[in-house]
């Protein structure tokens, strides 16, 4: 027979746990001195304890080992409650990974919103462009423009620069919807001759652009400028040139538009 302390080291269950055990009715010891109150605990004690660990760290609440020891649940009835246990955990495993499935949504559309939302002064290089301007109805329209103008430069032997650098300079002096006056641009190697509509030019440096990046579809290019143009009349600065949207990534290389990427680009000076 062992006092509860020893018997505790022995099964590795704390003696707090050992009591309420008792108090639960699902292991009481083998004996309580009447004088001393020990409570004295046997060997073969020792295989009900490892019973209960087993069984709790399946899952089972005190409860319902209360219930099986009680009970002494032959093999096979032993065996159907441990089936059902074992379904139910599974469904719980799939309710916690499609948690984590929502957690997992939730940060990358934090981290997208703030990365969005980020404003920056950057320097734009000097570059030489192939660029073909247009009024066009709506933004959809320019679709109709980069594909034939990429032909067009594709004959006249045009080479694109690189890194690549896309953009697009919008000629209006407000953010419009519709009717709008667009260049659209795409760096080159040199000059060559303007014909089918394609101008080649120089396009000067700016030593300060306000920017930010768009990820989506550009019918919603218009929260970004929201966003960058308070941030710029914030920040102590004026416009100081036509805005450009540089396109990292679009049609050509993502499937869905929530992936497209886009860099607004506005120079400004210091107030």
């Amino acid at each position: 027979m062992f006092q509860i302390g020893t018997f505790s080291k022995l099964c590795k269950v704390t003696v707090k746990a050992l009591r309420y055990y008792e108090e639960l009715d699902i292991l009481k010891p083998e004996l309580i001195n009447p004088e001393s109150g020990y409570r004295m605990y046997s060997t073969l004690q020792l295989a009900k304890v490892s019973e209960i660990v087993r069984l709790k760290e399946m899952g089972f609440s005190l409860d319902e080992i209360h219930f099986i020891l009680k009970n002494s649940l032959p093999p096979e009835k032993l065996a159907d409650l441990l089936e059902k246990k074992r379904k139910y955990i599974q469904q719980d495993i799939i309710k916690e990974e499609m948690k984590i499935v929502r957690i997992t949504d939730y940060i990358h559309k934090i981290k997208e919103e703030a990365f969005m939302s980020e404003c920056f002064i950057k320097e734009l290089p000097e570059v030489i462009v192939a660029s073909m301007r247009k009024v066009i109805s709506k933004y959809d329209d320019l679709f109709e423009i980069v594909p034939p103008m990429g032909k067009i430069m594709e004959k006249h032997g045009a080479i694109c620069r690189e890194p690549a650098y896309c953009f697009n300079i919008y000629h209006d002096e407000e953010y419009k919807e519709e009717n709008i006056d667009v260049e659209v641009c795409e760096a080159v190697t040199k000059k060559l001759e303007n014909k089918d509509g394609v101008i080649y030019k120089k396009i000067e440096g700016v030593s300060t652009a306000a920017c930010i990046y768009h990820k989506g579809p550009y019918n919603l290019l218009g929260n970004s400028y929201s966003i960058l143009l308070s941030w710029v009349e914030k920040s102590g600065y004026t416009i100081a040139g036509q805005p450009r949207e540089s396109y990292i990534d679009g049609c050509w290389n993502k499937e869905s538009e929530t992936e497209w990427l886009t860099e607004i680009q506005i120079p400004v000076r210091v107030k």
